[in-house]
């Protein structure tokens, strides 16, 4: 049977150079997934070009029922998956500020939709395998400033129904007008984004939990302050430099990488610790 590995919303940016990295270096089938279609198979257009095969199927991580076609696709052809990388992702249109609905839209598709993997594609992740959650320095704990989901979130024992909590307090916050700046830093830039990934990193340490004993390696990381759609051009990295750590990590890093927060450079960084200076810096691309 093929190993497989899968890249969600990978037509462009990062994910592409993923599925790009991947396709030069995994012994195996690898997937290009996007929510749409004709963008997706223009991604496979442009790497074909290169000599590269990988292979395309449409993917809306925000849509149960694209996640259920996938999922029996994958099981009907495959048996399993070996790689998955949870990729899709998109910001608040406004950096500063964000409506309820532009809130929403954001932690579905950036966090709501680890939850539908973790139900659906997880269980079909073959022993050994490698499941990598693409967060970001705004999904490093020191983004919350409010004291009360700075010591829940710390919690040895935290579940995932507490981060649930987390995104309802603030989504609520968003619905209600009641949201506070304080609570987030940097003056609550980008505010949906960094609850997201902070939402992101958090889970991925209970789900690390819940697969130890299948040998599953579950990890999250920050791939750096990379030039794509998302950061308007702004960035250290380009995406070509920015896949090589997440491609390490779910194939050249020892299987005993669990439950990380990893940083671009390939460090563990203590996700706790809240008064670090880990936390994003709108400076950073407004100069």
């Amino acid at each position: 049977m093929s190993r497989v590995a899968v890249v969600t919303g990978s037509n462009k940016g990062i994910g592409f150079s993923i599925v790009k990295l991947l396709c030069q270096r995994f012994d195996g089938v690898v997937y290009l997934t996007s929510r749409d279609v004709e963008r997706g198979k223009e991604a496979v257009k442009k790497l074909e070009e290169l000599g590269l095969h990988p292979n395309f199927h449409q993917l809306d991580v925000a849509v149960r029922s694209s996640v259920e076609i996938f999922k029996h696709y994958l099981e009907e052809n495959y048996g399993g998956i070996d790689i998955l990388i949870n990729n899709a992702a998109v910001v608040d249109a406004g950096f500063k500020t964000c409506s309820f609905d532009e809130a929403k839209r954001v932690i579905d598709i950036n966090y709501r939709s680890i939850l539908t993997m973790h139900e659906l594609i997880y269980p079909i992740v073959r022993n050994g395998g490698r499941i990598l959650n693409i967060s970001s320095d705004c999904g490093h704990l020191s983004n919350i400033r409010n004291k009360f989901w700075i010591e829940k979130l710390s919690k040895q024992d935290l579940s995932v129904s507490d981060v649930n909590e987390f995104v309802e307090w603030f989504l609520e916050s968003k619905k209600n007008g009641t949201f506070n700046v304080d609570d987030i830093a940097n003056g609550a830039s980008v505010a949906a984004y960094r609850v997201s990934k902070v939402a992101v990193s958090a889970v991925t340490m209970i789900h690390q939990k819940e697969y130890d004993n299948k040998n599953i390696s579950i990890n999250s990381m920050h791939p750096g302050l990379v030039r794509t759609d998302m950061t308007a051009g702004v960035g250290f990295y380009n995406v070509d430099e920015a896949a090589q750590t997440p491609v390490y990590i779910v194939l050249d890093a020892p299987q005993s990488l669990k439950g990380a927060y990893v940083w671009f450079d390939r460090k563990v960084i203590d996700w706790y610790d809240y008064n670090a200076d880990y936390y994003f810096k709108m400076k950073t691309i407004t100069g």
